[in-house]
């Protein structure tokens, strides 16, 4: 096969696998989804000419304007909420988070992922997406924050609108939901009952969980991964019901990025009093059970049986 045939059929597969891949593929960047980025770059040219895929949107993070350096996690904490919203709808197709933040740190952009603007039809055509979300954060003194999202047309880098919401850190929830429920809006898709019924109810109901989530992502995507399962950790205890986070540490588990879960304190008290209840299939030492007669000579004689005790007088 010629050099070129074998380039033009890498673009094609990778072309492929846009296609087809699957709308959530976890939270941490593997080295695969690393390398399907180096080859998307490599790939760009066919990738531009491509069309792109139909009724697809992909979602990147959100700058932080407001100059309060604690709110940093909603600008990938916002985009998770929203791509695990938008997988909901049964019409739409969701370029996964991971594959975004590769590619935009691939582009150089940094661990954070910020796309300029001037940036973002490129990142859209790369990512194969006919609809490309994103935005930023601004407050003003009163504390309010005012969340914008640009929503872009990517063959035509046409901006469809910028669904905007207002208010204070503690309606973060009713807000991205406006910011959603306007993005759907813009794309012509409407929702069924279910379908809304299931968007309206919010990825937690602790803010205080949800910004330990967003520090654990970030982590997760710098490599610090027992850093991002500490945080983890406290998301679900703020809210042990936060189901995102959970599926978040435990795929760090099944990845081995950090130790397996330790085994509980009964269980290891079991294994001390070498009760029945062991992970291991034989004792440390063979006992040895077989008695000789001699050893049942030396064994010491039972005591005689004592005399049943007198009857006592019935009147």
């Amino acid at each position: 096969m010629h050099k070129c045939s074998r380039k033009a059929l890498a673009g094609c597969v990778l072309i492929l696998l846009m296609t087809v891949s699957p709308a959530w593929a976890g939270h941490v960047i593997t080295e695969e989804v690393r390398l399907w980025a180096r080859e998307a770059l490599q790939q760009e040219k066919a990738l531009a000419a491509s069309a792109a895929a139909r009724d697809t949107i992909a979602v990147l993070n959100f700058a932080n304007r407001t100059g309060a350096a604690e709110l940093d996690p909603l600008q990938k904490g916002l985009a998770v909420m929203l791509i695990t919203d938008l997988t909901q709808v049964s019409s739409l197709r969701v370029v996964e988070r991971v594959r975004m933040q590769a590619l935009v740190e691939e582009l150089g952009l940094g661990v954070s992922g910020l796309v300029e603007t001037g940036t973002a039809p490129r990142v859209g055509k790369l990512l194969r997406a006919r609809w490309l979300a994103g935005g930023g954060m601004t407050a003003d003194r009163a504390h309010v924050i005012d969340i914008r999202a640009d929503v872009l047309e990517v063959p035509d880098s046409r901006i469809l609108g910028q669904p905007a919401a207002q208010g204070a850190l503690a309606e973060l929830f009713r807000m991205e939901k406006e910011i959603l429920f306007g993005i759907l809006a813009l794309l012509k898709v409407e929702p069924s009952a279910e379908e809304e019924e299931a968007l309206r109810r919010p990825l937690t109901i602790s803010l205080e969980a949800f910004l330990r989530f967003a520090e654990g992502i970030d982590a997760s995507d710098r490599g610090l991964y027992p850093k991002a399962a500490e945080l983890y950790e406290k998301a679900l205890e703020a809210d042990p019901g936060f189901g995102t986070a959970a599926e978040a540490l435990e795929e760090l588990r099944s990845l081995g990025l950090i130790p397996p879960k330790r085994r509980s304190g009964a269980f290891l008290r079991s294994l001390r009093d070498r009760t029945s209840l062991t992970d291991r299939l034989s004792p440390d030492e063979v006992i040895r059970r077989e008695r000789t007669p001699q050893d049942l000579d030396q064994l010491p004689q039972p005591l005689p049986e004592p005399p049943p005790p007198p009857e006592r007088f019935q009147p």
